[in-house]
C-alpha cells in the first residue's frame, strides 16, 4: 500500500476540487494513484471531469508562422510572463516559427535546425538567450500541418504582438476552390477549436483510451443508479453518443452559429468556396499546457531568510 501522504492529498484535491476526506479516501482506495483517484472520484460524483487536468502555470509565449499551404505553431516556455513582454524573447519565438517551418515541424528537428541571425541551431541559440535575457527558456512543443490543395488556418488568441500569443491554432482544409474564401472558414474553425479544444476531429478519431476511461466512469456513475445492467448498457451508451459529439470538432456546435455543428458550417462554406471541404489536420498549443508550476511559501521563506 503506497503511502498517502499530506502532498499527495493537497495534489488530487487542488486537481479534483473534491473535499481533502474524500481524496484521501480515493488516494486510499487506489493505491496513490492520482489519476485513478480522480476517476474514483468522478465515478461517485464527487470530482468533474474538467477538473482532472490541473492547473498549468508555465509562461513563455506559444508563435505561430505560415506560407503557402504549410504552417508550424511553437511554444517556448520561461520561467516568467516578464520575459514574454521582452522584445529579444519575442523576436526569438518569432524566428524560432520561422525556422520549424523550413522543418517537419518536430520539436527535434527544429532544435536542430540553423536559426539564421546567429549560424547556431535553435537549441544553442535559445541557450546562448539565457545568458543574454536571464531565465531559463526552453522549445517545448512543434507542430506542423500542410495540404497538397487547401489552405492551412492560423488564429493566436490572446496576441502578444505580432504572430506570438497564449493559445496557437491551426486548421488544415483540404479544397480545390477559392482559396480566400476557404481561408476566411478556415479562421473561422481555427477560432472555434481555440475556444472549445476538441479532442479529435472526428469521433472515430477520439483515443481509444480516453475513450474506455471515459466509458468506464459512467458505467461505475449509472451502476449507482441500481438499475438492471440492461438499462444500465443503454444509459452508458447514450452518454458516450453525447460524450463524442462534445469532444469531436465535427460533431460540435459551431461558435459563430450554434444552430450548426462545424460539420454542417463547412460543408455550408463549399457553396461560397465552389468545392468541397475536407478537414484533414488540426492543432491548439496553450501556452503551458500540462505544466505546473512550483508553488513557494513566501512566509516560510521570508521566516528562513530572518533565521538566518
Amino acid at each position: 500500500m503506497a503511502e498517502i501522504t499530506a502532498a499527495l492529498v493537497k495534489e488530487l484535491r487542488e486537481k479534483s476540487g473534491a473535499g481533502m476526506m474524500d481524496c484521501k479516501k480515493a488516494l486510499a482506495e487506489n493505491n496513490g494513484d492520482i489519476e485513478a483517484a480522480i476517476d474514483w472520484l468522478r465515478a461517485k460524483g464527487i470530482a468533474k471531469a474538467d477538473k482532472k487536468s490541473g492547473r498549468t502555470a508555465a509562461e513563455g509565449l506559444i508563435g505561430i508562422a505560415s506560407a503557402g499551404t504549410k504552417a508550424v505553431v511553437v511554444e517556448v516556455n520561461s520561467e516568467t510572463d516578464f520575459v514574454a513582454r521582452n522584445d529579444a524573447f519575442q523576436s526569438m519565438v518569432r524566428g524560432v516559427a520561422d525556422v520549424a517551418l523550413t522543418t517537419d515541424g518536430t520539436v527535434d528537428a527544429v532544435g536542430a535546425a540553423t536559426y539564421p541571425a546567429t549560424g547556431k541551431s535553435v537549441t544553442d541559440t535559445i541557450k546562448d538567450a539565457v545568458a543574454t535575457i536571464g531565465e531559463n527558456m526552453n522549445l517545448r512543443r512543434s507542430v506542423a500541418l500542410s495540404v497538397e490543395d487547401g489552405v492551412v488556418a492560423t488564429y493566436i488568441h490572446n496576441a502578444a504582438a505580432d504572430r506570438l500569443g497564449k493559445l496557437g491554432v491551426l486548421v488544415a482544409l483540404k479544397s480545390t476552390g477559392d482559396k480566400e474564401a476557404l481561408a476566411t472558414i478556415g479562421r473561422q474553425v481555427a477560432m472555434h477549436v481555440a475556444a472549445t479544444a476538441p479532442l479529435a476531429i472526428r469521433a472515430e478519431e477520439v483515443d481509444a483510451a480516453v475513450a474506455e476511461r471515459e466509458r468506464n466512469v459512467f458505467i461505475e456513475q449509472s451502476r449507482a443508479s441500481g438499475k438492471p445492467d440492461a438499462i444500465i448498457e443503454k444509459m452508458v451508451e447514450g452518454r458516450m453518443r453525447k460524450f463524442f459529439e462534445e469532444v469531436a470538432l465535427l460533431s460540435q456546435a459551431f461558435v459563430m452559429n450554434p444552430d450548426l455543428t462545424v460539420g454542417a458550417a463547412v460543408k455550408e462554406a463549399e457553396k461560397t468556396v465552389g468545392a468541397p471541404i475536407e478537414v484533414v489536420g488540426m492543432a491548439r498549443l496553450l501556452l503551458g499546457e500540462g505544466v505546473e508550476k512550483e508553488e513557494s511559501d513566501f512566509a516560510a521563506e521570508v521566516a528562513a531568510v530572518a533565521k538566518g
